[in-house]
């Protein structure tokens, strides 16, 4: 009989084991490739209240402050605070003189509305803003980042809801989003 129970807790172990087998992937910040800068940015809902928030920061290659932004958007839905992170971002980088920019948001959403965008489609409001920026003498790639790779951009659309409504640029960053951005940089794995 104790033979038969080990025999069938084994059994069950290497079910259990094969089932929590699953593929592992290194999360952290990516720099942009050499003479770009790199815009990550997020939006933020508070559902209970409706606020809507946006925040990015700029980094050049080698992991370099450029400047940063929290927004308080009032009101709206996630899918414009993510297209407004990209807007206001856009403008930021543009203002600092960035013209080759990889633009990592976590919001596959957003960036399949600004890739797909027709005047029929919706959120049109919300994407032509993005594709005017986009069609300025400039290179801009959009790229879907995980999460977990982009903290401080996260950091900077939560405290958004704090602010004034309107866009609140960051030109030195302070401790805390020194730590977001140390964040970001650190090596997790996802597993799939």
């Amino acid at each position: 009989m104790q033979t038969q129970i080990q025999s069938a807790c084994a059994k069950e172990e290497q079910i259990f084991e094969q089932a929590r087998a699953r593929w592992r992937e290194l999360i952290s910040w990516t720099p942009p490739p050499t003479g770009w800068h790199c815009l990550n940015t997020d939006g933020s809902v508070i559902n209970a209240s409706g606020s809507v928030a946006a925040g990015g920061v700029i980094r050049e290659e080698d992991v370099r402050f450029v400047s940063a932004f929290t927004a308080n958007l009032g009101g709206g839905s996630i899918t414009r605070a993510e297209l407004m992170a990209i807007v206001i971002g856009l403008r930021a980088a543009w203002e600092v003189g960035a013209r080759k920019v990889e633009v990592q948001t976590d919001s596959r959403v957003a960036i399949d509305l600004v890739q797909a965008a027709t005047e029929s489609g919706p959120h049109y409001q919300l994407v032509m803003p993005v594709r005017r920026l986009l069609e300025r003498a400039w290179q801009v790639v959009l790229k879907h980042i995980y999460r977990e790779a982009n903290a401080a951009a996260d950091f900077l659309a939560s405290k958004g809801h704090s602010h004034a409504v309107g866009e609140h640029m960051i030109q030195t960053p302070t401790a805390a989003l020194n730590f977001w951005l140390l964040h970001d940089c650190m090596v997790f794995k996802r597993l799939g």
